[in-house]
């Protein structure tokens, strides 16, 4: 093999390393984190999705660990819904959301309006950052009173 096809070999080799090197650099820069990949699940399911009634179950604070872990405590908010015959029970985060927080500290076993997504029944929200489902129950339940 003469010198100059060595060369051509050693630059294209490099090329590809380099190009390589920058694709996973670029992919990492890309990456969201997990809170950012979840407000972004709650505001397609609020686009996209159909409303319906559901049972709030159950509230689910975890004890504290710590002074500072008390402020920065998820609260879980466990709700059921039907879909065509089909019973879901899922969970959500609200710790992120102040407004289905403060909303949701009342809730337990009323029931709130949430949305799901029609492809997949398993994908709902009670609450995002443009939409409150627990809303209309807490108006409901201070009507009723």
């Amino acid at each position: 093999m003469n010198p100059r096809s060595q060369i051509l070999i050693a630059m294209g080799v490099t090329a590809a390393g380099a190009a390589a090197w920058g694709w996973t650099r670029m992919a990492r820069w890309r990456q969201k984190d997990p809170n950012e990949m979840e407000r972004l699940r709650r505001l397609d399911v609020n686009r996209r999705g159909r409303i319906t009634t559901a049972e709030i179950v159950d509230l689910l604070e975890p004890e504290p660990t710590d002074v500072t872990a008390a402020s920065q405590r998820p609260l879980m908010v466990i709700y059921k819904y039907q879909v065509a015959g089909v019973t879901y029970e899922v969970s959500q985060d609200v710790s992120a959301l102040p407004a289905a927080l403060a909303a949701s500290r009342s809730l337990a076993f009323q029931t709130a309006s949430i949305k799901y997504d029609p492809k997949a029944p398993t994908n709902s929200i009670i609450a995002c950052e443009a939409w409150n489902g627990m809303d209309t129950a807490s108006a409901g339940a201070h009507n009723s009173q």
